[in-house]
């Protein structure tokens, strides 16, 4: 199934978008500085409400961004620190943000594989004061917001869902302009496969994801992710059929010619897949020569 990515996003940087009201909650997008191969053109920061304003995602260390976000605020005050996942992208900038406001960060927890245990992008500094799971509320002046615990891309990766707006913060789970990275040991595929299955079932009419424009119409876009993931596994199932391989030999049977800089990458995906479907019994991994079989 094609999956129609939108890539095209004319927000500049550090301009504050006007998304409008959504259940009478005013809802604004200053995008940071920092694109790049998984960023696209760089982190979504949502301002939620007016006046007391929750911040969702404050992003990198980034001064300029930090700045935009203070210059966007001006004459309001920050009431809440929001952090989807702990990815370098998304949650270091919230401890100069509370050194700014004095305003509690809120999140899942901490990174939950420790540096030693490997994965890449990870932001271990970052530990939220009030720490939310799943079906968990978050309530400021005007608005209210549902956790969603959504582990896959991230282990503590969080949604946000407007109550009475019909919007959600879908972060880095669903995003408009591409896939997600799914990375292990952090990154676990079947987890982010049961999250899309989730996310495509509910009724918001708007996702708003941590990179990309706003997402309209988001449940047959989701529906069209977790086939294009299925897919995948199902071919990689096949390819499996035909005798051992190693990843970065199944990695150009499965991807064709890709940019130099998503290969490692799509080796993590198809890695993720592995583990899935030994999981499920239907692969086996040979230690000694580091190739994986059909079962």
């Amino acid at each position: 199934m094609s999956i129609p990515f939108l890539k095209h996003d004319p927000l500049p940087t550090g301009a504050v978008e006007e998304l409008g009201r959504f259940g009478g909650t005013r809802l604004r997008r200053i995008r940071c500085g920092n694109p790049g191969p998984f960023t696209f053109l760089g982190t979504n920061t949502y301002l939620i409400g007016e006046g007391a304003v929750a911040v969702l995602d404050p992003g990198p260390e980034d001064a300029a961004h930090h700045a935009a976000i203070l210059q966007a605020l001006d004459g309001e005050r920050i009431s809440h620190i929001l952090v989807s996942h702990t990815h370098r992208d998304h949650s270091p900038g919230a401890a100069a943000l509370k050194a700014a406001s004095g305003a509690p960060s809120l999140g899942f927890g901490p990174h939950l594989t420790p540096p030693e245990a490997g994965g890449e992008g990870a932001d271990h500094a970052f530990d939220p004061e009030t720490r939310l799971a799943d079906g968990d509320a978050v309530e400021g002046d005007g608005w209210r917001l549902s956790a969603l615990h959504t582990p896959g891309h991230c282990a503590n990766h969080l949604c946000f869902a407007l109550e009475g707006g019909g919007v959600l913060f879908s972060a880095d789970h669903v995003m408009s302009w591409s896939t997600s990275v799914v990375s292990p040991p952090d990154g676990d595929m079947a987890a982010y496969m049961a999250g899309l299955a989730r996310l495509a079932a509910r009724d918001e009419a708007l996702f708003l994801p941590g990179h990309g424009a706003p997402l309209p119409e988001p449940a047959p876009f989701t529906r069209a992710l977790l086939a294009h993931r299925q897919a995948r596994e199902d071919a990689l199932r096949e390819a499996l059929r035909g005798g051992p391989a190693t990843v970065a030999a199944l990695v150009p049977r499965l991807y064709g010619a890709l940019d130099p800089r998503l290969v490692p990458a799509a080796g993590r995906s198809l890695l993720a897949h592995l583990r899935k479907l030994e999981a499920e019994g239907l692969a086996r991994h040979q230690a000694a020569s580091d190739v994986w079989a059909a079962t």
